[in-house]
């Protein structure tokens, strides 16, 4: 059950990091994220999913690599 929570407060650190990041970007440059999503909807669904791919990958390297330090 501990490890249950271990794990969970990870994934709730990583979401607020993300809502912060995003939250930054939004307020530092709206321009800038216009732009980039409106290259997103030019993108094709293929490359979109090998990037969430890689992005995931990376995602789930980082917590195993942050796990065993």
């Amino acid at each position: 059950m501990a490890q249950l929570l271990v794990w969970g407060s990870f994934l709730l650190i990583g979401f607020a990091l993300v809502l912060l990041v995003e939250g930054l970007i939004y307020a530092l440059a709206p321009n800038l994220m216009r732009r980039l999503l409106h290259q997103l909807g030019d993108m094709s669904e293929s490359t979109l999913r090998f990037g969430g791919v890689i992005a995931g990958g990376a995602g789930i390297g980082l917590l195993f690599l942050v796990k065993l330090v």
